[in-house]
């Protein structure tokens, strides 16, 4: 059954090792994040499936990581300390992959010990005194939008027949487009992506999402939208009460922390 669903950003910047003494320039998506981490907890999941843009991903399939461990860490940005392990369901991966095979929706099984900052930094924030098994899923860089979303949708069918409590943090972070100063310096469909993507979790929108334009999202230069669909095609027909716990661009980059309470 699921338990909990949220979208949260996945910046390095916002782990104090790594953003040092710029990370209090986000200090209210750390308080949002505080928040969040509070209701997982207390959701007390069996199985955490955490879906990020930056996996090793397949073109035209959707993939799954499996691993006998995996390993939530910030080597690559220079903190050689900050590490938590974290176990795998293969039962729960089994079942999920003979689910999806059925319906003819491609799915592969890779293996990465390491994981990378998208699964990593909300792993961190979100799990400091605690843990449980995890699967870390990504998308198809060459699949529609509507595979992705349809690839939630069955997704949700395999959790929701699933005893497991089952808790599913999708991650990304949105426009890196925002201003001059931003990474990827300003393009106006930056705001615009950013806007479009918060009135659709407000009101727990897809169509919203799907309104954007294939030349919007990439413009945009965000790490988020197909995260997103296969969020929100996991909760069509799910009643949530959506709550955007904050929105703020402390560094140039759209940053949203987002919590689906489920009714």
């Amino acid at each position: 059954m699921l338990v909990f669903a949220a979208f949260v950003p996945h910046s390095p910047l916002l782990v104090q090792t790594v953003g040092k003494e710029h990370t209090q320039e986000a200090g209210r998506t750390l308080a949002a994040l505080h928040t969040l981490a509070d209701h997982l907890k207390a959701s007390h999941p069996d199985l955490m499936i955490i879906l990020s843009a930056h996996q090793t991903f397949q073109s035209k399939s959707f993939s799954g990581n499996v691993s006998e461990t995996y390993r939530a860490h910030l080597e690559t940005f220079g903190d050689m300390g900050t590490q938590k392990i974290f176990a795998p369901d293969l039962a729960f991966v089994d079942g999920l992959q003979r689910h999806l095979r059925k319906q003819d929706i491609p799915f592969v099984l890779q293996t990465s010990k390491n994981l990378d900052h998208g699964a990593s930094v909300p792993l961190l924030l979100l799990t400091k005194s605690w843990f449980c098994p995890i699967l870390p899923i990504t998308y198809a860089s060459n699949l529609s939008t509507q595979a992705h979303r349809q690839f939630g949708y069955a997704l949700k069918d395999y959790v929701m027949s699933s005893l497991k409590r089952v808790a599913v943090i999708a991650s990304g972070d949105l426009s890196h487009a925002l201003c001059t100063q931003s990474p990827e310096g300003y393009h106006p469909e930056g705001e615009h992506f950013d806007s479009i993507v918060q009135e659709a979790v407000a009101h727990h929108s897809i169509t919203k999402l799907l309104t954007l334009k294939k030349e919007e999202v990439a413009n945009a230069q965000q790490c988020a939208y197909r995260p997103l669909l296969i969020l929100f095609g996991l909760l069509e027909r799910v009643r949530t009460n959506p709550e955007i716990l904050c929105y703020e661009s402390p560094f140039g980059v759209g940053f949203l922390t987002a919590d689906f309470h489920l009714a």
